[in-house]
């Protein structure tokens, strides 16, 4: 029974340690997706002022006029 009980502690500090690695992951990646979430508002924010403004850039799929 000793050697059992052994063998549980020690799967379950694995899942202890586990577990930690894992919520410091979800963390890290949480603040990584506020990032992105931020640049996206304000490129978005961007993009509208520069419509608004008039700018009108050439299509992507136009020639250039040297062609």
């Amino acid at each position: 029974m000793d050697e059992h009980q052994r063998a549980l502690e020690e799967r379950l500090t694995f899942l202890q340690r586990h577990v930690e690695q894992q919520d410091r992951i979800i963390l890290e990646l949480s603040r990584e997706v506020s990032k992105l979430a931020d640049r996206l508002v304000r490129a978005e924010a961007k993009l509208t002022q520069s419509a608004d403004a008039g700018d009108q850039a050439a299509p992507a799929d136009e020639r250039p006029p040297h062609w």
